[in-house]
C-alpha cells in the first residue's frame, strides 16, 4: 500500500522535519487511485506528491513540501547551482518539471536532486566537486561540511521514520500523522 510506503520512505517530510523524500514504489492496479487520493488527502495539509519517472513497473515518487521548496528554490546559491545544470524556472512546478526532464536523460539521478530533497547547499556541491567520493560521512546523504548537524539531523529523521511507524500499524492513519503547513 502507498500510504505504508510514505510512512516508510518519507515521515520527516509529513513530520516537517525534511523538505522532501523521493521513493520508488511498485505500480499495481490499485496504484493510480491510491496515489490520487493520497494527493488529496495530503494536497490541504501542504504536502505534494509528484511521479517523477515511470520505468520497470515502478514509479519514482517525490513527495515534499511545496512550501519550503518554493523557499529554497528562492535562495541565489540555490538557483545558481541550478542555473549550472540548465535550469531556468525556479518555481516549484518549473523546477519539478525539469528535474523530471534530467531524470529522463541520465542513467542514475542528477547530482542536484539534493536541493529538492532539503540537503545543504554545501553538501550537494560537495558530492558535485567529489564525484560522491571523499566524505565526512554519509547517512540519507553523502555529508561534505557540517558532519555534526548532519548526524543530528540523521537521528531526528530515524526516530521520527520510527515513531510514525508504530504510530501507523497501531492504526493511526496518515491524515493524523501529517503536520499541516503554517498558516493552514
Amino acid at each position: 500500500m502507498l500510504d505504508r510506503a510514505i510512512i516508510d520512505h518519507a515521515s520527516p517530510t509529513l513530520a516537517r522535519l525534511k523538505l522532501g523524500n523521493l521513493f520508488t514504489f511498485r505500480i499495481d492496479e490499485d496504484f493510480f487511485g491510491e496515489y490520487a487520493a493520497l494527493c488529496s488527502l495530503l494536497g490541504p495539509k501542504g504536502v505534494s506528491l509528484t511521479i517523477l519517472r515511470i520505468m520497470n513497473g515502478k514509479a519514482l515518487i517525490y513527495i515534499y513540501r511545496r512550501d519550503e521548496l518554493d523557499q529554497a528554490l528562492s535562495r541565489n546559491d540555490i538557483r545558481g547551482l541550478l542555473a549550472d545544470f540548465g535550469y531556468t524556472r525556479f518555481d516549484a512546478d518549473g523546477a519539478i518539471d525539469m528535474l523530471r526532464r534530467r531524470l529522463g536523460q541520465a542513467d542514475g539521478f542528477p547530482h542536484e536532486i539534493g536541493v529538492f530533497l532539503g540537503y545543504p547547499i554545501e553538501d550537494v556541491r560537495g558530492f558535485i566537486e567529489n564525484g560522491g567520493r571523499n566524505c565526512l560521512t554519509c547517512g540519507y546523504w553523502k555529508v561534505y561540511s557540517d558532519e555534526c548537524a548532519a548526524l543530528t539531523a540523521f537521528a531526528r529523521y530515524e526516530k521520527c521514520k520510527a515513531v510514525y511507524q508504530r504510530l501507523f500499524a497501531s492504526g493511526c492513519p496518515l491524515s493524523r500523522l501529517t503536520v499541516a503547513a503554517r498558516g493552514a
